[in-house]
């Protein structure tokens, strides 16, 4: 890569990018019919009949061999594109390639290391960054002392859910006493908790989309100031399941929004953007062999829906507002699971998206604590509701040790 060019990807179900920042506020004025080619090999064309803006950065010498090499086995892989409207089947997946850095081992091996992606030139040029909601600072805290060594990061709603993680992991990797105190990392702020112990790091994200993005954010910009590297981030949490027993597992395979469609829309700058929400299929493989290795419960891999609300989104009957019949509800949820999907919860979708640009190995493991198809409600007792909880962090806990071979 030629000096001083600092390139940002973004990998969309309908929109790919490569850019240089010098060229993003040309690229935001671009408008259908547009194409042509720049003095730096900037390629940049309009497909008016997907609404799909394509643009590549033609690089020269290694660097252009890997990108060209990537392209072309990404365009031999995928299917042709359809229209949005016309869409039944997830896009293939789009991750961002992170940055990578060959290293040699002792015996001489090489072994790869892949570093956070951050799709903001604009951080480069600022002298502090302030992890508002994490009461977290770059001039105020050594991130690389504090943070550097984090391999796995756990994230799930509930910050005593989280601490509870953090202690259960720290007694299975051997790390931290019985009935051990583990402090709250963000203790100056209500917002998030956070805790650590060796290379696990927990964080509590709150309720939905908007509380899991801004929490997102900072994570990433967290783990990328502290120089982490080869991280895998994993979503556990509680859905309610469609067809499964109560206490059932599921390894998301994508997230899928509320008609079905494996894609996160956001409105940025006025426009509508729709990102990627597949995850990664091979952790979510490993996840699912580790599960069949505890042998302790139901696990699957399937799709997840992921809704706005708790409520209507769902399909409940049982809100403050509800203008739709019992039949329409199980209609929709037969269809729902006839499109393969296995739970509903409110985070997956932005979870995997920003998983996707920022380059993260991540994936989604909740337990189901009802199924839809019988009920809305949680009736289930409170032990009950407890030993289900514990059963995510039982598998992610596994998967952990077995990664760093304490199994």
């Amino acid at each position: 890569m030629r000096e001083g060019r600092e390139l940002c990807y973004f990998w969309d179900s309908l929109v790919a990018f490569t850019l240089r920042e010098a060229q993003i506020e040309v690229l935001l004025g671009l408008r259908g019919g547009a194409s042509g080619r720049g003095d730096d090999e900037l390629e940049v064309s309009w497909n008016s009949s997907f609404g799909r803006m394509t643009v590549r950065e033609e690089l020269r010498g290694p660097a252009g061999a890997i990108a060209k090499e990537k392209r072309q086995r990404s365009e031999r892989s995928e299917p042709p594109e359809v229209p949005l409207s016309g869409r039944k089947a997830g896009p293939s997946l789009h991750m961002a390639p992170g940055l990578s850095n060959e290293k040699k081992t002792e015996d001489g091996q090489s072994s790869r290391e892949n570093s956070i992606h951050l799709c903001n030139p604009h951080l480069e040029k600022m002298k502090e960054d302030i992890l508002y909601h994490f009461a977290l600072g770059t001039s105020t805290h050594d991130f690389p002392a504090l943070f550097g060594d984090v391999k796995f990061v756990c994230v799930g709603g509930s910050p005593s859910r989280m601490k509870a993680f953090i202690a259960y992991i720290a007694e299975e990797l051997g790390l931290g006493s019985p009935g051990g105190d583990y402090p709250n990392i963000c203790a100056g702020t209500d917002r998030y908790a956070m805790y650590k112990v060796g290379p696990v790091l927990s964080v509590s994200h709150g309720m939905g989309i908007p509380s899991i993005s801004i929490m997102l954010h900072e994570l990433i910009k967290l783990l990328y100031h502290a120089k982490c590297s080869n991280i895998t981030i994993i979503r556990i949490g509680t859905s309610g399941g469609i067809g499964l027993e109560p206490g059932s597992v599921v390894i998301t395979r994508q997230s899928v929004d509320a008609t079905f469609k494996p894609q996160f829309e956001q409105v940025v700058l006025g426009k509508t953007i729709i990102r990627s929400t597949n995850l990664d299929e091979e952790l979510a493989k490993e996840l699912l062999q580790c599960s069949k290795e505890v042998n302790q419960f139901n696990t699957v891999i399937g799709n997840t829906m992921c809704t706005l609300d708790f409520y209507e989104g769902q399909g409940r009957l049982d809100g403050a507002i509800c203008l739709y019949s019992e039949e329409e509800k199980l209609q929709y949820l037969k269809e729902a699971y006839d499109s393969g999907v296995r739970n509903i919860e409110m985070e997956s979708s932005v979870f995997a998206a920003m998983c996707n640009l920022s380059g993260v190995r991540a994936a989604v493991v909740c337990v189901t604590l009802l199924n839809r198809l019988e009920g809305d409600q949680i009736s289930s007792s409170h032990d009950i509701l407890v030993e289900y909880q514990q059963r995510p962090q039982k598998l992610v806990g596994y998967f952990i040790k077995k990664s760093l071979g304490k199994v």
